[in-house]
């Protein structure tokens, strides 16, 4: 069975199709909030996400070659030295 939102979708593709996604998604008695967060889903990390994650490993490594000892300020120095953009926030 084709959910509500697997049918809006598969009108935006089909050529004879002249309804709005608003008019269809009124009719169904669903969201656009619910669709749109659907449709969304299954993209992957936002640029955000994925640069934050890869921050996330240096920290890590920044960490773990300190032995525990650096804290975010020292961690965030070196990042800056390496010319890595970020903020001391983030590092914390």
């Amino acid at each position: 069975m084709v959910s509500k939102y697997e049918y809006v979708g598969s009108q935006l593709t089909e050529p004879s199709n002249t309804n709005s996604v608003v008019k269809m998604l009124g009719w169904l008695e669903v969201s656009a909030s619910g669709f749109y967060n659907w449709r969304g889903r299954g993209r992957g990390l936002s640029a955000t996400a994925a640069r934050r994650d890869v921050l996330a490993v240096k920290i890590h490594g920044y960490f773990t070659a300190s032995k525990g000892r650096y804290g975010y300020r020292r961690i965030y120095a070196d990042l800056k030295a390496e010319g890595v953009e970020c903020s001391p926030e983030l590092v914390r």
